[in-house]
């Protein structure tokens, strides 16, 4: 296979947090003439923490050549500490819970994937797609703002809300279960001093946690978990959504009315469903899916580093084929779905945060106390990220 493999391909991918511009730099590998298209006006800065675990994931990111550079802005990880009502410690999770074999802040992994991938990609930042439409020729792509274009294939990396999904596959509820939780994180001045190893204080339903940034301990970032039915709302409203961060907290102890008091100055706030995505088929046509558009799970610990590993896995099957997207999109489809299948039933985050009774925040302390039942979790979840039989697709 030489690295013009894919020269003849013309390919739009939607988003470009993490999945996207994997996929990016391995169809660039392969010789593809990519785009990748971006609803916000720049990268994303904020969101969370990710972490990757097991071999599978360290695999793909060192044949990428991003593990050294992920390895110098790595968090360090770190503990988490469960507190009652005074800030007095009630127990606490070990760094290898929390932070994985290797965790980084998903703003600083968006960056090096997207600094990877930029020489043999085009991206449009402030743009999103309107309309497609498939026919034997290709995909004609409409756009809010840019020209339409035709492109031979087009891939949906554009979240669990994704607009591919869809335009080609049909409406949203269709595919995405609310699992009864919202989560919401902000950026804030870190006045009170807070240690970087987050603290987190619960009732029954809800989760508030705060914790300095270990990049500028002189910023804080809070994250707030609370069970709700499914909200009705505009997901560029952010006044809307903070008003509801505000009346789910209301009358909370603790920390928490101070944490709520510098929503109203928070730059960019998170705020989402804890949701998951489940669909017959992956690809439709011309069009295929990857990351949390195709299998996430909000918060999902491992939906970060499967959806790097299913661009690695559609690049490389399209490669194999030649472009051919008929015998590619068979091949992703198969090997993605057991590999992405094993976490991503089981994940349920928003009863790990917040239970939503009073016996289940009891249950819930009672056992991750044991540190038995902490080396069970921490095993577990590395097992779930590896795959003995992942092929290595030659660049050359």
């Amino acid at each position: 296979m030489s690295t013009s493999a894919l020269s003849h391909l013309r390919v739009l991918v939607s988003g470009a947090g993490v999945a996207g511009p994997a996929l990016a730099h391995w169809l660039g590998v392969h010789g593809a003439q990519t785009t990748v298209v971006e609803l916000a006006p720049a990268l994303r800065r904020s969101g969370f923490v990710v972490d990757f675990r097991g071999p599978t994931h360290f695999s793909v990111l060192e044949r990428m050549g991003v593990l050294d550079e992920l390895h110098a802005v790595r968090t360090g990880g770190g503990a988490m500490i469960y507190v009652d009502e005074h800030d007095h410690e009630r127990y606490r999770l070990p760094l290898e819970f929390a932070g994985g074999d290797l965790e980084v802040h998903r703003g600083d992994l968006s960056r090096i994937l997207h600094e990877r991938s930029a020489d043999n990609t085009e991206y449009l930042f402030g743009e999103t797609i309107t309309e497609l439409h498939q026919d034997a020729a290709g995909v004609r792509v409409e756009f809010e703002s840019a020209p339409a274009r035709t492109f031979d294939l087009v891939i949906g990396a554009d979240g669990i809300h994704s607009a591919v999904r869809r335009l080609v596959f049909g409406k949203e509820t269709n595919f995405v279960r609310h699992l009864g939780y919202y989560l919401a994180s902000w950026s804030l001045p870190n006045d009170d001093g807070f240690d970087t190893t987050p603290r987190m204080y619960n009732t029954p339903g809800r989760l508030a946690s705060v914790g300095a940034d270990r990049r500028d301990t002189k910023r804080a970032g809070a994250m707030f978990a609370f069970a709700a039915p499914a909200l009705d709302y505009d997901l560029r409203d952010i006044e809307r959504q903070k008003s509801f961060v505000r009346t789910a907290f209301t009358g909370m102890r603790w920390h928490v009315p101070e944490l709520l008091d510098t929503l109203q100055d928070a730059p960019e706030l998170y705020f989402d469903s804890i949701s998951r995505v489940t669909i017959p088929h992956l690809t439709k046509g011309r069009v295929a899916l990857l990351g949390d558009s195709a299998w996430g799970v909000t918060l999902g610990g491992m939906g970060v580093g499967t959806g790097i590993i299913g661009g690695y896995v559609l690049a490389g099957e399209l490669a194999t084929a030649r472009g051919d997207h008929r015998t590619a999109f068979s091949a992703y489809e198969r090997r993605m779905r057991r590999f992405a299948g094993r976490w991503q039933r089981a994940a349920s985050p928003g009863r790990f945060l917040a239970p939503a009774s009073a016996s289940g925040l009891w249950l819930r302390d009672t056992l991750f106390k044991r540190s038995l039942i902490q080396r069970m979790m921490v095993s577990g979840s590395g097992s779930l990220a590896k795959d003995d039989g992942l092929p290595d697709y030659p660049a050359a």
